[in-house]
């Protein structure tokens, strides 16, 4: 008995000719950079306009991502943005807590009232 193996052919493309190639959305790179700045500046309060920034364009490219079918990518440049975008504002909050934290301590040791000199009754 003479056996032959049985080829299969190659599965055949089942996108439309016309249909746009896959590519990272620009937005995404934009919120990674902009939340990047914001982790670095954030422990001097000026990291909150870029992560607020980052974090309103990430809406907007999670919307436009998943409006394009598959055919805008970058979701993990979103995700870091995000993440840095978040830890930026952490560290201003945090660097905010901390200042008013010391001008209180420093209010309450300041003394109070007018100080006369000791002759002055």
């Amino acid at each position: 008995m003479n056996t032959t193996p049985v080829t299969v052919p190659p599965p055949t493309a089942s996108r439309h000719p016309l249909d746009p190639d896959p590519v990272r959305s620009t937005k995404a790179m934009t919120v990674f950079w902009l939340g990047l700045v914001a982790a670095i500046t954030g422990v001097v309060v000026g990291g909150v306009a870029p992560a607020t920034i980052a974090l309103l364009l990430s809406r907007q490219a999670r919307r436009e991502a998943y409006a394009s079918g598959g055919y805008l990518t970058g979701s993990a440049w979103l995700d870091r943005g995000e993440r840095l975008a978040w830890a930026g504002l952490t560290l201003a909050a945090t660097t905010l807590v901390i200042g008013l934290v010391i001008g209180l301590i420093n209010l309450a040791n300041s003394p109070t009232g007018q100080d006369f000199a000791p002759s002055v009754n």
